[in-house]
């Protein structure tokens, strides 16, 4: 195979299913070879078929059957079910790359599930289940990869290192009913935005993408809107989505890090977060009924903000 990622090692996590699938699928389309790793749990993260932490597996379950289908197309894959929220397994994800193809060219954090709760509703396992695979599965990998790409800029093999993390809408705008996934996926792009100030100096770019797509965990939640139509284009297929993402995953993308895109369909949008809006400076301490009516009145100049999903 031959395309804008020939000669490229591209790690996926996540990619036995859905999103993480099409991403696996089109990077190797496009000359890579993958690392596909999948865990193999159920959509709420219960195990179903995993492996233990850090376990390398070979051709079975989801990433197994991913890997066959990218050889099948002529391409280089390899399988890995270690649990990538854990040390030992975020590790062995990236030793995997290194150990089978010699080098590591991009990660694309992509693992995730849901359990969602109104937050009168959600408890704390359901938070912090939520909130290691999501943020913890992403910093996670990001730290290891960092680390060897630090080593080998140091060493003067500065590499052109790529980061793709997944956001969500969610996570720019909130969720009823999501609070745990909603604030895990704001993390995410607070990660980014720092990772990808650290790591320049090492030939890394960091982007996220917020993508809107039919997975495992949106066709069940939001069923009509994510439902595949009967003909014509299926905007909510998740293949959509994937060739941002291996635009951002290769080096075609120089000079682009450090945004977050949201991408659906055919659209693509570069999404631009917090910035000051009206502002005014008293030179002094405010009382609190000065400062309530100021910001009254501040509130009147500024814009709407989006839209909370489900509210």
């Amino acid at each position: 195979m031959s395309g804008i990622c020939e000669g490229r090692v591209v790690v996926v996590t996540g990619a036995g299913r859905g999103l993480g699938r099409a991403h696996a699928l089109a990077f190797a389309a496009e000359g890579a070879r993958v690392v596909v790793n999948d865990l193999g749990v159920g959509l709420d993260g219960t195990r179903g078929g995993g492996s233990p932490a850090g376990q390398v597996v070979g051709e079975s379950g989801p990433a197994g059957q991913v890997v066959e289908e990218i050889r099948a197309a002529g391409g280089e894959a390899v399988a890995h079910g270690g649990d990538i929220a854990t040390t030992e397994g975020a590790a062995s994800l990236i030793a995997a790359a290194l150990e089978t193809y010699g080098r590591l060219d991009t990660l694309v954090n992509n693992a995730g599930f849901l359990r969602d709760r109104m937050l009168v509703n959600l408890d704390e396992d359901d938070w912090d289940a939520v909130m290691r695979v999501h943020l913890k599965g992403h910093f996670l990998p990001l730290g290891h990869a960092a680390a060897h790409w630090r080593a080998q800029a140091k060493a003067g093999r500065t590499p052109v290192a790529r980061v793709v993390n997944t956001s969500s809408g969610a996570g720019l705008l909130g969720s009823v009913g999501q609070g745990n996934y909603s604030a895990a996926k704001a993390g995410i792009v607070g990660l980014t935005l720092v990772a990808a100030a650290e790591l320049a100096r090492y030939g890394v770019q960091v982007n996220a993408i917020a993508p809107a797509a039919r997975t495992r965990m949106t066709e069940r939640t939001f069923a009509e809107t994510m439902a595949a139509p009967a003909g014509g284009f299926d905007a909510m297929a998740p293949e959509n989505v994937s060739p941002l993402v291996v635009w951002l995953g290769s080096a075609a993308s120089t000079g682009v890090t450090g945004r977050v895109f949201e991408a659906e369909g055919g659209r693509i949008t570069v999404m631009e977060g917090w910035r000051p809006g009206p502002s005014t400076d008293k030179g002094a301490r405010w009382t609190p009924t000065e400062a309530g009516e100021t910001t009254r009145k501040l509130l009147a100049e500024a814009g709407v903000p989006g839209a909370v999903y489900g509210a």
